[in-house]
């Protein structure tokens, strides 16, 4: 298997856009390899976090997460939104506002976004928008699991040990109280889909994250 390395320049600034229709989103999605680029890049790493819908509790939930997945992280900057929860096709007007707001102000290497097959319809309208806003970026859109069934098959992994799994699992647990009730949200959950891509993606580690790229070139 081809393994594509981005250190280009251990020293050089990697800039990198994490969209997320609500507050836990980016965590479950893509939080092991926040962690990973953050001890990987440590102050070469600019960050740009972005939350579309975080009302209340949640908001202070998001920032408390965000904060903790990015201690490490010296150039970040963590932006909230008050989009409604649930109805953002029918909100699209202002929510491309905001894409656009936030095209404007950072010009990112790397962009992590939804899934575009995702049935929800807040993250499909997220990933939708990031393609039509940054056309000339490299993309990975990231999975989130639920009961629409609605998972394929990543055709990039990014390979995790076992204690940025734990440190990632732990965090989501911990940050996302509002959510608790929620029957899908358990430790057993989130260990799982990692150690399912792990198989997948053909390498020692028992454990990875998947993401589709839809384009790529070299």
């Amino acid at each position: 298997m081809l393994t594509i390395n981005f250190n280009k320049d251990a020293k050089a600034p990697l800039k990198i856009l994490f969209l997320g229709a609500h507050s836990d989103d980016i965590e479950i999605g893509c939080g092991g390899t926040i962690l990973k680029l953050a001890k990987q890049y440590k102050k070469n790493l600019e960050i740009v976090w972005v939350v579309f819908s975080a009302q209340d509790e949640r908001e202070r939930e998001a920032l408390k997460s965000a904060n903790s997945f990015l201690k490490d992280v010296e150039q970040k900057r963590i932006i909230t939104f008050k989009h409604r929860d649930g109805f953002f096709p029918f909100t699209a007007i202002e929510i491309k506002e905001s894409f656009e707001s936030i095209k404007k102000n950072f010009s990112p290497d790397i962009v992590f976004t939804h899934y575009r097959n995702d049935r929800h319809q807040d993250h499909r309208l997220i990933s939708d928008l990031t393609w039509n806003t940054f056309r000339n970026h490299l993309i990975f859109e990231y999975e989130i699991p639920k009961y629409d069934g609605d998972f394929g098959s990543p055709n990039f992994f990014v390979a995790l040990d076992e204690k940025i799994c734990k440190k990632r699992n732990d965090f989501i647990i911990k940050h996302f109280q509002t959510q608790k009730e929620k029957h899908w949200l358990t430790k057993e959950t989130l260990l799982s889909v990692l150690r399912l891509r792990g198989i997948e993606s053909g390498r020692s580690s028992r454990y990875a994250e998947g993401f589709y790229c839809r384009k790529i070139a070299l």
